[in-house]
């Protein structure tokens, strides 16, 4: 079997209606990754639920739906092929659960495309899912303006567009003059697998082209084993299967490894006894890889979403408390000492009390601009130490960035991003 290409995991992100999953739907028939029949198929549904048009959308959804029934591991991805990479594409949903589960996809993803209608333009979403990029270490972003079907097909809306997104990519510390712009219709298939005829005006690539165009992950194989749990299948014949990703390091069937913190907070041991990836069993698997595993010693009750499979002899630590950088998104009032809200870390979600808000830092430039400030505000990036409410398995930014990163959620919004720099562990 030749080796396979490397793989890049590649989140769609943006607006509700922007056209996500209608555009990876469009790529996915037009690649040839989506049967003609089954598309007619989804097309006929779509018509009989008033909702023509939506049959690529509907690609994706279906998988939703299997994802839901947990019929297989991997249906929540689908796999694109182009001349350089093995594609794996993450459907982040666009709405309010969208941020847990962009959290999940965007900690997962080595690049991503921020989708924008073009009639509708820039959305108070789209700032917070650029912070959320950001924080989640996703460097390589480009930008899909969609819809263009809609504007006519102009130049000059796009290019409105266009500026208007430039402004906010500068405010997150993204270089607009190194971010590819396309002009896209998901729904006509302008420039999505195959160039557009309607927009001689754009010189750019096709969504297909501008996968190969960003760089290859480095894959942090250097690092030790972390494979944060996602979900947990029973499946008749293996027993119990926890999915994730491997986010760093190597597993290796016989390896002794640790889930932490489990439910007591200890841990529970256990050893590899079999990994899985796409239908196929495998005698090891390393960083960037979503997998299923099977452990010998560890069952259903002893895993669940949000522990950390790890290397035995190397275990992630369990925090007693942490100090972080964090940037303020989208708060109500302002962030004061003695907040709980909740935190998202890997595919974990703890409440954690802000403690103490050390100093606020000039995002422009990291020079400190006030000690002990009262409270922040939007905008605000400070340095803050924080107790969480439960058990925590988390990192330094030093000693592991991909499982250093978190998101600060409260009533259904994201408040705050950031990265953990100190840790005092759990005694």
């Amino acid at each position: 079997m030749a080796k396979e290409k490397p793989n890049m995991n590649t989140v769609f992100v943006g607006h509700v209606d922007a056209g996500k999953s209608t555009i990876v739907g469009r790529m996915l028939f037009d690649t040839g990754a989506v049967a003609e029949q089954e598309m007619k198929k989804l097309k006929d549904e779509a018509i009989k639920h008033g909702k023509a048009g939506f049959e690529f959308a509907y690609v994706m959804d279906k998988i939703k739906e299997e994802r839901e029934r947990g019929v297989t591991i991997d249906l929540a991805y689908r796999k694109i092929l182009t001349q350089k990479y093995q594609i794996t594409i993450i459907d982040a949903p666009g709405h309010r659960d969208f941020v847990k589960n962009m959290i999940t996809g965007a900690s997962q993803a080595d690049a991503a495309f921020l989708v924008i209608a073009a009639p509708a333009g820039v959305q108070p979403q789209t700032t917070e899912h650029l912070w959320l990029l950001r924080t989640m270490g996703v460097k390589n972003v480009a930008v899909a303006i969609n819809k263009m079907d809609a504007v006519e097909y102009k130049e000059d809306k796009f290019n409105k567009v266009k500026d208007d997104v430039s402004k906010l990519l500068q405010q997150v510390g993204i270089k607009p003059e190194n971010t590819q712009f396309l002009a896209v219709s998901g729904l006509k298939g302008d420039n999505v697998a195959k160039k557009s005829e309607t927009m001689p005006w754009y010189k750019g690539p096709t969504v297909l082209e501008q996968f190969d165009l960003f760089p290859q992950p480095e894959l942090p194989t250097n690092l030790p084993m972390r494979m944060p749990c996602q979900d947990v299948y029973e499946i008749t014949g293996i027993g119990t299967v926890p999915v994730g990703k491997i986010e760093t390091g190597i597993m290796k069937v016989g390896q002794k490894v640790k889930v932490l913190p489990g439910r007591t907070g200890e841990g529970i041991s256990g050893e590899v006894k079999t990994i899985e990836m796409h239908h196929e069993q495998l005698s090891e698997a390393q960083a960037g890889d979503n997998v299923g595993i099977n452990i010998r010693g560890v069952g259903k009750k002893d895993i669940a979403r949000g522990d950390v499979i790890c290397d035995a002899a190397q275990p992630i630590p369990i925090v007693e408390e942490f100090i972080a950088q964090i940037a303020v998104i989208n708060h109500p009032t302002v962030l004061a000492k003695g907040y709980t809200p909740v935190f998202h870390i890997h595919t974990a979600q703890v409440p954690c009390q802000f403690i103490e808000l050390i100093e606020q830092v000039d995002p422009k430039t990291g020079q400190i601009i006030k000690e002990n400030p009262d409270f922040l505000k939007n905008g605000d990036v400070a340095k803050v130490r924080i107790k969480p409410q439960g058990n925590l398995a988390l990192e330094t930014q030093k000693d592991n960035p991909y499982t250093s990163r978190f998101a600060v959620r409260d009533a259904g919004a994201t408040v705050a991003a950031g990265m953990c720099i100190e840790i005092t562990k759990k005694k």
